[in-house]
């Protein structure tokens, strides 16, 4: 029988195993990603805004900055969870402080939209003072993994090393009031030192992540971004229908809206990422970077679906062109994403190629409609049957060439 008082008493930081039978989220982790939630809805609320106003270039970088921010620091700390988790009281306080940080971010967001908007400065500070302390708290957890495991002592150290060099960059961002040509000529060398880190760290002695958790917390995030869409799709609806009443639109944009998110949901998860990860451990840097630009393209279909709330409530000042560009165009980076993925996690498949051609040409045939003088409502229509046709093909097609690649992969590690 235990003596120890505390349930969630200190516990040795010294790697998980990697192969774990029944790993799965846990509750702190699930928590963490509320927050996310928030820092997502604010960063596609403010684009949609931008957007629909007019201000593309402020909008476009003032998204990919909040984005950068959002996605690096919750892959950061996905990764790190995966392999040294404790669960105990200490990794619980230091995760809270970083959702302090996340929330702290999530506030600076909106100033810094509206700073690039006006031009004179940008107005960061918040939104950087909240990811440094995110940072730094990671930077702590690395260093107590250092001390508690011995055998991938050098590893964790150059983790900590690395990242804690790079918040003294990200301080001196913090600090110094800048244009926005200076402040982004200063940021863009910190970006490539943030992703160049993981991988300088992990020469030689590898962190003992796994798998099919990994694949689990991606998958999870994605399902957050997704509501971003179910937002979007009701402001769309809500927009209609104060307007107009319920009528044929209503009912498009209802179901175009949700089959769009659905159908964003479906084909994600035809990709089986925790088997295909187990099999291809040596691509594990490429899997979680190709996730970025993925989670970007499912927030910023998010506020494509708001642009067309403002364009439907005649508040938006662009074409209807623009507003259904503001949905196709992130669908189209989704689309490609996931066939660059599938093709190197997995396979290149000429069918799942011509597939990803073809849904991209009917997305650029909905933006041509809507030049055409098409409804916002049928533009988007085209968009879902052009997703939905790709999942029939795929879920005829792809699936058996899939499986087959991954049990021909099975064999493969089993003889060796």
């Amino acid at each position: 029988m235990s003596t120890n008082p505390l349930r969630h008493a200190m516990a040795r930081m010294g790697g998980r195993d990697p192969h774990e039978k029944h790993r799965a989220a846990t509750p702190l982790e699930l928590f963490f990603d509320l927050t996310f939630v928030i820092a997502f809805g604010v960063a596609g609320s403010q684009f949609a805004h931008e957007i629909s106003e007019g201000h593309f270039g402020a909008g476009l970088l003032g998204f990919s900055f909040a984005m950068f921010s959002v996605i690096w620091a919750w892959i950061n700390f996905t990764w790190f969870a995966s392999a040294y988790d404790t669960d105990d009281w200490v990794f619980r306080v230091v995760t809270m402080i970083q959702l302090l940080g996340v929330l702290i971010l999530a506030m600076g967001i909106e100033p810094m939209f509206h700073s690039l908007v006006e031009g004179d400065h940008v107005d960061n500070g918040v939104m950087v003072g909240g990811y440094v302390i995110m940072r730094l708290a990671l930077v702590f957890q690395w260093l107590r993994a250092a001390r508690q495991d011995p055998v991938r002592r050098r590893t964790c150290l150059r983790y900590a090393t690395y990242l804690g060099a790079v918040q003294l960059g990200w301080i001196a961002v913090l600090i110094v009031e800048a244009d926005i040509l200076t402040t982004f000529l200063v940021a863009a060398p910190l970006f490539i030192l943030e992703m160049a880190a993981p991988y300088a760290a992990e020469r030689g002695m590898r962190t003992p992540w796994h798998a099919h958790h990994i694949a689990e917390r991606y998958g999870l995030l994605a399902i957050i971004a997704l509501g971003e869409c179910l937002i979007g799709a009701i402001e769309t609806l809500r927009a209609i229908v104060a307007n107009h009443g319920w009528s044929v639109d209503a009912a498009l944009v209802g179901f175009g809206g949700t089959a769009l998110a659905f159908a964003m949901w479906w084909i994600y998860f035809i990709l089986p990422a925790g088997r295909a990860l187990h099999l291809q451990r040596h691509r594990s840097f490429f899997f979680g970077y190709a996730h970025m630009p993925l989670f970007a393209a499912i927030a910023a279909t998010g506020a494509g679906l708001h642009v067309a709330a403002y364009f439907i409530d005649h508040e938006a000042h662009i074409s209807a062109a623009v507003a259904v560009a503001s949905i196709a165009v992130p669908v189209a980076l989704f689309k490609l994403s996931l066939t660059w993925l599938y093709s190197v996690m997995i396979c290149v498949d000429r069918a799942v190629l011509a597939v990803t051609a073809g849904v991209l040409a009917a997305l650029a045939g909905s933006v041509g409609l809507a030049a055409a003088g098409f409804s916002v409502p049928v533009c988007l229509l085209v968009i879902v049957l052009a997703l939905g046709a790709s999942i029939v093909i795929d879920e005829r097609r792809a699936t058996g060439k899939m499986n087959a690649t991954l049990e021909q992969m099975e064999r493969a590690s089993s003889q060796r």
